[in-house]
């Protein structure tokens, strides 16, 4: 059984972390583009995130003033078992997220969305949220936490099958654009695209890729694999670069996770993981070992399944 303490005293931690440590996957992305930039505006701003990002690092604080919306996923191994159940898990983490706040410290930025009302730890009425996934085996649990920027960087469309991949292009770069002349995401960034599922699955599915994949992994499609290649290399062709300057490195990367749909639709959803890409992982084991790590490992085969295990012969003689 892995106890609560050991589950808040890691939370805890991983709310340091990720506000103050950036992931080595996406640090290694951004100075390749920093290499290959030409822009003289882009160049000086990624210089300007990559010494920010020593600073926070030597000097223990937040990297960016805007700390996001903080939230979990839990991801457990079938045979897990935590102290006091799924009620008391959750009540570790928004006490871990309330002392994060104050000890970071991080920006409250959690408020009601009539009333204005803040409770000075990013703790609220469903925050921070709480996800779960599950795998076949294991007595451990993964704590993630993520802080996502919490304003724009996000679009959605249902599109149609007719529309094709070349539909799905035209939307792709149109949010893109948008993000950059708008001002509506902090550029370069990790991009996730969901495709399929429901409104609601689709945007799931678009977030999941942008903040639980690394930069370099791969789709284990084939074809949708290749996709992201081409998306990478076609989202920073429209001549933006950082925060939306002139330049040629607007993505890390580009990341596409699907889901079925309605035979009649083909829903798309577009996010932007800010330049901070804030997470940090750690696995918990019932003997108290801690191993932490920046890798999420979410899309795993068993959460990409696509059917049913079934005997269909024996179902038939039935």
């Amino acid at each position: 059984m892995i106890p609560i303490s050991l589950i808040e005293s890691t939370a805890q931690t991983l709310m340091d972390k990720a506000a103050i440590e950036i992931p080595q996957d996406y640090l290694d992305g951004l100075k390749a583009a920093a290499a290959t930039e030409d822009g003289d505006l882009s160049s000086f701003v990624l210089k300007a995130m990559l010494d920010n990002y020593e600073a926070a690092k030597e000097d223990r604080r937040a990297m960016c003033g805007d700390t996001g919306v903080p939230r979990w996923f839990v991801k457990l191994g079938n045979d897990a078992r935590i102290e006091g159940g799924f009620v008391a898990l959750e009540a570790a983490l928004r006490r871990a997220t309330a002392h994060a706040t104050a000890s970071v410290p991080l920006r409250p930025n959690r408020v009601h969305p009539l009333w204005r009302t803040d409770h000075n730890n990013n703790v609220g009425i469903g925050a921070p949220e709480i996800e779960y996934g599950f795998e076949p085996e294991g007595e451990w649990i993964d704590l993630i936490t993520v802080h996502k920027g919490g304003l724009f960087g996000t679009d959605y469309r249902m599109l149609f099958p007719s529309d094709g991949i070349e539909g799905i292009k035209r939307f792709y770069l149109d949010s893109l654009v948008a993000f950059g002349k708008r001002g509506l995401a902090c550029q370069p960034a990790i991009i996730g695209i969901g495709l399929g599922g429901s409104k609601d699955t689709c945007m799931v599915l678009g977030k999941r890729a942008s903040i639980l994949r690394t930069v370099g992994s791969r789709n284990a499609d084939p074809k949708i694999a290749a996709m992201e290649d081409e998306f990478k290399e076609l989202g920073n062709s429209i001549g933006m670069g950082a925060m939306g300057f002139v330049g040629k490195n607007m993505v890390i990367d580009c990341n596409i996770e699907v889901g079925y749909c309605h035979t009649g639709g083909m829903q798309m959803s577009v996010h932007a993981f800010c330049l901070s890409s804030r997470r940090a992982v750690a696995r918990l084991f019932p003997d108290g070992r801690v191993e932490h790590r920046t890798d999420p490992d979410w899309f795993t085969p068993y959460q990409r399944r696509e059917t049913v295990e079934w005997d269909p012969v024996q179902e038939a003689a039935e």
